[in-house]
């Protein structure tokens, strides 16, 4: 059917509907690999046309972890694999907000794809891992050399202080096996990650973080309230 309508003259292969998004676009968002493969396969079909939001069909797959239609746009060489849409998100933010290792991985083996960029609330895909509690992601994106594992949010938050809200005690340990780590960064209202965990009830994460040498059980925040306020 795909090809029947290719042929006739009168059809526009980039057709975008009311969100903006082109038949590439929704073959990629839905992992149809033959349409895309089609789609692909003509001169006159633009790989990179974003939606409204300026979300690319790159972004569309990425976000529903279709990595074989992922691996035939990046195979393209008219494809940014790191084009952000309105909100600064990226193909690895939305990988990485749905747990997609498989997808992270084929984004983070690229050179032109920059796991620092930030999108909503300046927030960093090792952020969003560290919120959500994706252990393997998490992973991935330490091994990059180019990831800042204590960059902050627009609110001051760490990803560990975002594992320790969340009570996300894996993810909390992977950070912390990290020199690079400081466990005691407080957010722009003086909150510490023992203080979010206190406040959470995430009794693991804030044990482990007692059990640290580097941590001041008794700091307050701009409130003057200490871990053990949070936690009354």
């Amino acid at each position: 059917m795909i090809q029947a309508l290719l042929r006739r003259k009168d059809v526009n292969p980039d057709s975008p509907d009311i969100k903006g998004r082109t038949p590439l676009w929704a073959a990629a968002a839905h992992g149809r690999e033959r349409v895309a493969e089609i789609l692909l396969g003509r001169d006159d079909v633009n790989p990179e046309i974003p939606d409204k939001y300026g979300r690319t069909p790159l972004s569309g797959a990425a976000e529903n972890g279709h990595g074989g239609v992922i691996q035939m746009l990046l195979g393209r060489g008219d494809v940014n694999p790191d084009i952000p849409d309105e909100d600064g998100a990226t193909p690895l933010h939305y990988a990485v907000q749905k747990g997609h290792e498989g997808v992270v991985e084929i984004l983070l083996r690229r050179d032109d794809v920059d796991p620092e960029k930030r999108g909503i609330c300046d927030r960093t895909p090792l952020w969003s891992s560290a919120y959500y509690g994706y252990e393997g992601v998490t992973q991935a994106l330490l091994k990059r050399n180019d990831v800042n594992p204590d960059s902050p949010d627009i609110n001051g938050r760490t990803p560990l202080w975002a594992a320790a809200a969340q009570g996300n005690e894996k993810v909390a340990k992977i950070l912390l096996g990290r020199d690079d780590v400081n466990p005691h960064i407080p957010d722009k209202c003086g909150r510490t990650p023992l203080s979010c965990a206190a406040e959470s009830g995430c009794e693991d994460v804030a044990q482990i973080l007692l059990g640290r040498g580097d941590v001041t059980p008794d700091k307050a925040d701009d409130s003057g309230l200490t871990p053990l306020h949070h936690a009354a």
